[in-house]
């Protein structure tokens, strides 16, 4: 089984995973109002309590990297790194837009991925269907507002994610963009573990002490935990 955590933004997301039923055993996301560090832990204990399983039962760990905001990606980061010390497990990091990416069904024009970055920015990911049916990253990570977002789209493409009502309606005045419904938008950590499960199955795991957070900001290296 495994543990997934995502506490990239406001939004949490907890999920356990059993990879070798392929069934998702439970799923929690809620609006923690970046009270991330008082709630994170009291919500993974009832999850495993609603399931009926224990840490016991984790053999791997799955966690949101970012981008996001920095002290919350931290608080989950630090969970995850503490669980995956003290019980041995190997642990795996997914970046944030990618979770995004995999709710979405392919298509045959790009997606974009979005959250919200802060002071009116957004941070967008963009996308390109594989030939076997996923999305795959085709560039870095953009930062930029509602406006110069719509202003770069000049052929189809799926948008989802993080966008406020009026970023929304000003993103459906252009007549290339497609957007995502908000359940679709919302980004699921049953998804989370299923791209972690994939990489443990392909014994593909990080290094627990290295693995640091995705930070928007341009500037020095972001210390490890």
């Amino acid at each position: 089984m495994l543990l997934a955590v995502d506490t990239s933004t406001t939004q949490v997301g907890i999920a356990l995973y059993d990879g070798t039923q392929a069934q998702v055993i439970g799923e929690t996301l809620w609006r923690g109002k970046l009270r991330h560090t008082t709630t994170l832990a009291p919500e993974i204990a009832a999850l495993f309590k609603r399931t009926n399983s224990d840490m016991d039962d984790v053999s791997a760990l799955g966690v949101a990297l970012g981008p996001g905001s920095f002290t919350s990606l931290r608080v989950g980061l630090a969970l995850m790194k503490g669980l995956a010390f003290s019980r041995n497990l190997p642990l795996i990091g997914i970046p944030t837009l990618d979770i995004l990416a995999a709710s979405q069904p392919a298509r045959d024009f790009r997606l974009a991925t979005v959250l919200q970055a802060g002071r009116g920015r957004l941070a967008v990911g963009y996308y390109s269907a594989s030939r076997n049916g996923y999305w795959e990253s085709d560039g870095g990570l953009s930062v930029m507002n509602i406006n110069e977002l719509l202003e770069s789209i000049h052929s189809p493409i799926l948008v989802c994610g993080e966008l406020l009502a009026e970023e929304r309606e000003i993103l459906d005045k252009n007549e290339f963009v497609e957007l995502s419904s908000p359940s679709r938008s919302t980004r699921r950590p049953a998804c989370l573990a299923e791209l972690a499960w994939k990489r443990y199955q392909a014994v593909d795991t990080d290094d627990t002490a290295s693995l640091s957070p995705i930070y928007l900001q341009v500037g020095a290296a972001i210390p490890s935990l």
